[in-house]
């Protein structure tokens, strides 16, 4: 597509790879960008990170973590009466497992922050394109500094 910035363009095909599940392949020619280019921002920008965080929904990775929170405390359990205590390796593991739950339950996902990023934009296009282009880039500034953490 002519009329658009490199910025425009490398958004775009950031919203086709991540989120509408394109390959790197058919986004870079719907883009009107080379592959060699497209596997450039798709690896600087560690868009396969976004879109795995898309594909795994919170609901799901809460429920991984409480079944290995689940079998680590059922083995402690096993154990011969008087000796039904975490070993020091198991109860770092168990600090670990809350923690992450808790921020789990606690904290806005990846996922939805991309989602309310997704739905606040499709609001605003109408009102005025451009400014919407301008947000989305501020959004995927802040969803890739949330990635680094």
């Amino acid at each position: 597509m002519s009329g658009l910035t490199i910025d425009q363009k490398k958004e775009w095909a950031e919203l086709l790879c991540t989120k509408e599940g394109y390959s790197q392949k058919d986004a870079a020619a719907k883009v009107g960008v080379s592959t060699v280019t497209m596997n450039k921002w798709y690896n600087d920008g560690n868009w396969h990170r976004i879109r795995q965080s898309m594909l795994i929904t919170r609901q799901e990775q809460l429920s991984r973590l409480y079944m290995q929170l689940d079998e680590l405390t059922s083995g402690i359990q096993k154990k011969p009466e008087g000796e039904r205590y975490a070993d020091s390796k198991q109860a770092d593991t168990i600090s670990k497992l809350s923690g992450a739950i808790k921020t789990m339950e606690t904290e806005a996902s990846i996922a939805d922050v991309v989602e309310v990023s997704k739905r606040f934009l499709t609001w605003y296009r109408p009102f005025n394109h451009t400014k919407a282009l301008e947000i989305a880039g501020l959004f995927n500034d802040f969803i890739k500094d949330m990635l680094k953490r």
